[in-house]
């Protein structure tokens, strides 16, 4: 095997080290109750999604603000995060369409 061919293996390598290494592991406390005994649902993640932004940025800055809450039910809470992100920032791109005119 050339040089060439082993330094290209070795990089294929670590770059799925890396990307491996930023996969999300479980949730462990998804579907429990809170503090407060509520459970994060489809409408709670949609309005966590749409002010992401805002909550990110004050979470810098503050130990008790986070932008995404644990204690939810699982895929519909991650749906409603989604969307609510997608509206903020402006949907699935169709702003990138050239206009005809």
């Amino acid at each position: 095997m050339n040089m060439r061919k082993a330094f290209s293996i070795i990089i294929v390598l670590l770059m799925l080290f890396a990307i491996s290494g930023c996969a999300p592991g479980p949730n462990d406390v998804a579907n429990t109750p809170d503090s407060e005994g509520d459970v994060a649902g489809f409408w709670s993640g949609l309005w966590h999604g749409f002010i992401v932004l805002f909550t990110f940025v004050i979470s810098l800055f503050s130990d008790s603000v986070h932008p995404y809450e644990i204690h939810n039910n699982g895929n519909w809470y991650n749906l409603g995060f989604v969307l609510g992100a997608m509206l903020f920032f402006g949907g699935s791109g169709g702003a990138s369409c050239k206009s005809k005119s």
